[in-house]
Parts: structure tokens; sequence; C-alpha cells
């Protein structure tokens, strides 16, 4: 008989691409993980994916009971957070401060998402770009802030969402463009097309530039993700962007991007909170879904355990 551990494993095998990853997510060795799915598909009588496939490739008998699994693992969770509202309330308030420009594109859906399950819950963000938002959280002025600049502060908890790549945006015929990859000096004689915020909130800065001691030849801002691209495909520079951004514009043959370095650049994406609050169903809720909704969406992300 098909269980809800089997729907359970599945969804972790398409979400790893492994199974040795897919047995760590279900809290399961590899052998005994293996030796669930191998019951699994004698029951059914056939393979639900293609082995020794990296990524996993399913089957269409697989794909179909991944379907199930969305739907019905979808209405349990459903089931688990109403029940919860009951037996806990459902008030509360989440102000939110974004220090990352490109995260309104994948907050709102999240926002509108969970406005569905939480309508009681009081909703506001700003950009954390003219104030410092860590601070605000501390004093409970804010009760979230979007970050990927981590600081050690007593009674905030950094709650992973994501790791991203740091991407170099060129124009298609930009000479950077032949490169297998990017390497800081690489940068010593081009204009560094960055947002207007401090040196100390850009990855490009903090975690590949500086640590080489190497200064663009200059930098010039922008504040729209699209401006920037638009700069770049016209050759007025180069930018370094989140991939899961730049993927679009890259469909769409408008830059070409390379890593930084040989090995990449992952920064890690995450969501500060008080300890106070962290454990409010209503915050727990709020972060399910904002992971949930970008390692679906976003091109290029990677789950990252907490």
């Amino acid at each position: 008989m098909l269980e809800i551990r089997h729907l359970k494993t599945l969804v972790a095998l398409r979400e790893t691409g492994s199974l040795v990853d897919a047995a760590e997510r279900v809290h399961l060795t590899q052998s005994a993980l293996s030796h669930q799915l191998k019951d699994l598909e004698s029951r059914l009588g056939g393979e639900l994916f293609v082995r020794k496939s990296r990524p996993v490739r399913f089957t269409p008998a697989g794909k179909r009971l991944l379907a199930l699994a969305d739907d019905v693992l979808g209405r349990l969770e459903d089931a688990e957070r109403e029940v919860h509202k009951l037996l806990h309330g459902e008030a509360g308030r989440l102000n939110m401060a974004i220090e990352c420009h490109s995260c309104f594109n994948w907050l709102m859906p999240t926002i509108e998402r969970y406005r569905n399950h939480w309508p009681a819950v009081e909703l506001d963000f700003s950009g954390g770009f003219t104030f410092e938002p860590l601070p605000a959280l501390v004093q409970g002025d804010i009760d979230l802030v979007v970050t990927a600049d981590p600081q050690l502060i007593r009674g905030v908890e950094y709650v992973p969402l994501f790791a991203y790549e740091m991407q170099f945006a060129l124009g298609r015929e930009h000479p950077l463009a032949e490169r297998p990859w990017i390497e800081p000096e690489d940068l010593l004689e081009q204009t560094l097309i960055t947002y207007p915020v401090e040196r100390s909130r850009l990855d490009v800065f903090k975690q590949f530039l500086e640590p080489a001691g190497v200064e663009p030849a200059s930098v010039r801002t922008a504040e729209l993700t699209l401006m920037m691209v638009q700069l770049v495909a016209s050759g007025r520079g180069v930018s370094a962007l989140p991939n899961w951004v730049l993927a679009e514009y890259v469909d769409q043959a408008l830059i070409t991007v390379r890593s930084a370095g040989p090995r990449g650049v992952w920064p890690i994406l995450y969501a500060a909170v008080r300890e106070a609050q962290l454990d409010a169903p209503f915050m727990q809720d709020f972060l399910r879904l904002a992971r949930e909704h970008c390692l679906k969406h976003l091109t290029g992300v990677r789950r990252v355990s907490s």
C-alpha cells in the first residue's frame, strides 16, 4: 500500500537529486532508503526512476506519484496549519526589511500566498537600504530581515533560506566573455555596476575583490536590476548579481554570465529573526513558504541545511 513516507521519499529524491542526499533528508540510511524504494517498486510492478542518473530522472510512473505527492503533502500541510491556528491563535505581526534589491522578485508571491494562510497577521515590509535593519530588529521595530550578511548579535537567529551563486553579467561581445571564469584582477580595468548600497553589503566586494586586494577601475550605481542589465548589455561595464536574477536575461540573449573564479562564489541568503519570535507558528510558516517558493521557482539556487 502506498504510504505518506513513500511520497515524502520521492519528493526528497526529486529535490536533492541523489539517493545519498535524499536519505539524509528523510533521516534514513542510504541502504534503508534504497530498500524502501525497491519495495515500493515491487508492489507497484515497475521502476519509478532511472538508476545511475544524476540528477535523478523519473519514469512516467514516478512523475505521476510526484504529482500525487505535491497534492497530498500540500493538503496535509494545510490541515496542520489550520489545526495550529485553532489551538494557538492566528494573530501576529510580521514587519520585514530586505537588504537584497532583487529579493522583491520572490518575496511578493510568497507574501500573497502567506496572506491566504494567515489573514489576521499584520504584514508590512521595506527596503533596508537607507537604515540599519538589524538594530531595528533587535529593538522590535521590525520582525524579520532578509540578508546575506549575518552579524553576531545577541538574541538574533539566522535561518538559511537558500544558497545562490554570484555571477558576473557581461555583454555578449565583452572580451571577458571569452574567459571560462572571472578572476579579481580581470576587474582592474573594468567599470563595476552595482546597486547604490555600502560595499559591506555587496558580495562582489566582500567575497571576491577585497580578499584579493583588487579595486575596479570605477564603480557606477543603478537603482534597478533591469537598468544594470541594460548598461551591461550596451557595453558600459560589468555587474555581479545572483544567478537566479540573471537567468531570465541570459534566456533572452541580452547578456552572458561567468562565475567568480573556478569554483564560483556561493553566498547564503538568511532570514534574521529574534529568538523570542522564531518558534511562533506564523513565523515558522512564513519561513517554510519562502524557502519552498525559492527552491521551486528560482533558477540555480541550492538548499542549505538549517
